[in-house]
């Protein structure tokens, strides 16, 4: 790989997994953290901002970064961890509750070296949190002067649907920022009642930028700078958890812009077809690996694969 870096800024959980009400599985999670895993498994420079407990989970999740070749500098410690208990259906989705002790939200966290070309990854509650929402907005604004390629994955889930309205300049100001927007179907129509891609890109984007949109085993549809559309199919697989699909979806996509080349200038002049679809081939790739397994990111074996 080269030496550009990606950033990654999200919370840290301790997700216990649960099938038929008992326990089966324990992992250090949280969306941008999972993503940020598979990526430094795959041999790809990377940091990690964020906050966990000076308590043993604390430093299970600080090893876990480590080991897995993202830098755990940048996480303050303090407090109570957070924990989240994911309890898997028959079709291996799961449900989540969670226990967190939101003053760790408040952690002093410093902004390490950004230049030109690496990729800050960001999005989901956190980046929509009141409470830090100063130190996720000072981290874009550097990234963005420094010439950074920003990507940004709503992952607005129903349960904090009640506070849809009031942090909606938020995640239009996230969309701003972004060079690369991810959402879910499921995120549009919590958010603005969407419930197709073409009324999507139209109403929020105003038919421009690089979009994509996700929805579970249906095809991924995107549209990109230059007026392209594509849409690729989902093979299908024999899933053991989604937990960390999307996350993965995003690590895999974020790979493929380093492992080809691609510059900040090029996403904004528009790449061809091809080039869109090897990204996009990559991104479920890792998505569907994830999924294999109880882990939250990509396998050892498949990491060894993609540093080759």
């Amino acid at each position: 790989m080269t030496d550009r870096r990606v950033i990654g800024i999200g919370e840290t959980v301790f997700d216990i997994i649960f099938r038929n009400n008992r326990p089966v599985g324990g992992v250090p999670g949280g969306s941008t953290f999972n993503s940020m895993i598979s990526l430094g498994r795959c041999g790809v420079s990377a940091a990690f901002l964020s906050e966990t407990g000076a308590d043993k989970v604390g430093g299970i999740v600080c090893d876990y970064l480590e080991s897995n070749g993202v830098s755990a500098a940048d996480v303050d410690r303090q407090g109570k961890s957070h924990i989240s208990l994911a309890f898997l259906n028959e079709q291996n989705d799961a449900e989540y509750v969670f226990y967190k002790d939101h003053p760790n939200d408040k952690a002093n966290i410093h902004l390490p070296e950004i230049h030109k070309d690496d990729i800050v990854l960001f999005g989901s509650y956190y980046a929509v949190n009141p409470v830090i929402r100063t130190k996720v907005k000072s981290l874009l604004d550097y990234a963005k002067a420094q010439g950074a390629i920003i990507y940004y994955d709503l992952n607005f889930r129903a349960a904090h649907s009640a506070e849809k309205e009031t942090l909606k300049p938020t995640i239009e100001e996230n969309m701003r920022y972004a060079d690369i927007v991810r959402g879910s179907n499921e995120d549009f129509d919590v958010v603005y009642g969407y419930k197709d891609f073409e009324t999507v890109y139209s109403n929020i984007f105003a038919g421009k930028g690089n979009v994509l949109y996700t929805c579970g085993a249906r095809p991924t549809l995107m549209k990109a700078n230059g007026g392209m559309s594509l849409s690729m199919d989902i093979k299908p697989i024999e899933a053991i958890s989604t937990i960390g699909a999307g996350d993965n979806f995003n690590a895999g996509f974020i790979y493929s812009l380093i492992r080809d080349g691609i510059t900040k200038e090029q996403l904004e002049s528009g790449l061809s077809e091809k080039q869109w679809m090897s990204i996009l081939e990559t991104a479920q790739m890792f998505s569907a690996e994830c999924c294999q397994s109880l882990d939250n990111s990509v396998s050892e074996s498949f990491a060894a694969r993609m540093r080759k």
